[in-house]
């Protein structure tokens, strides 16, 4: 496998897509699949697959094709899957909730350790049996625990202290679902939902149907 340090964002933003879509090849139990084929499906073109595919080595041949299973296993790899990661939750709403609902069916890899919150009647009540935690107890509580990702999903303006406290906690990622743009140092992973972003760009596609359309 080739050195990923380098490897565009635009490429690792492709790459879940790709590893779903094997995912449902598997399930169907097709060994192999072309370039081709799966330019068919995923709507990308043949030469855009492969140059993708290519940075990371060769894992497909001219003629064969790619092994459905090995290739997504190598994208497991290339993402980083298969490994454990303790997550926190800071908010507990109706957002935090489907967040930490979604987070629990994948469980074996993606463990939510802890949630906090500020709100008196969310704080000492139950989800997937963790119990929410007074958010003042974070500092501590990171200094007791090694957390790979924390999980905002506060209001706008408590978002930046929560992702410093993170920060300065410890935390490696950050995956942000407040309704605003966070600093963090250059060593702290970052990816951000912006969940209004989604939806306006979607009316703008509406209302200009003849512009292309990025499924992602």
């Amino acid at each position: 496998m080739k050195n990923v340090s380098k490897i565009s964002p635009a490429v690792i933003k492709r790459l879940p897509r790709y590893r779903r879509f094997l995912t449902d090849l598997q399930k169907k139990s097709v060994e192999r699949v072309s370039s081709g084929k799966l330019s068919e499906l995923m709507g990308y073109t043949a030469s855009q697959i492969r140059q993708d595919l290519n940075n990371f080595g060769g894992f497909g041949q001219q003629g064969y094709g790619y092994n459905v299973k090995a290739l997504g296993e190598e994208i497991d790899g290339i993402l980083g899957l298969g490994s454990h990661y303790r997550i926190i939750i800071v908010g507990v709403g109706n957002l935090g909730r489907a967040v930490a609902n979604y987070t629990y069916f994948y469980k074996s890899e993606f463990e939510i350790k802890a949630m906090f919150d500020i709100a008196p009647s969310v704080i000492g009540t139950e989800i997937n049996g963790i119990t929410v935690l007074d958010a003042d107890a974070l500092p501590a509580y990171l200094g007791d625990h090694d957390t790979d990702i924390g999980i905002i999903t506060t209001n706008r303006g408590s978002a930046q202290h929560v992702a410093d406290i993170m920060v300065a906690g410890g935390v490696r990622g950050i995956w942000n679902f407040a309704p605003t743009d966070l600093k963090v140092p250059e060593s702290i992973a970052l990816q951000a939902v912006h969940l209004s972003d989604s939806l306006h760009e979607l009316v703008y596609y509406i209302n200009n149907p003849g512009d292309p359309c990025d499924p992602e």
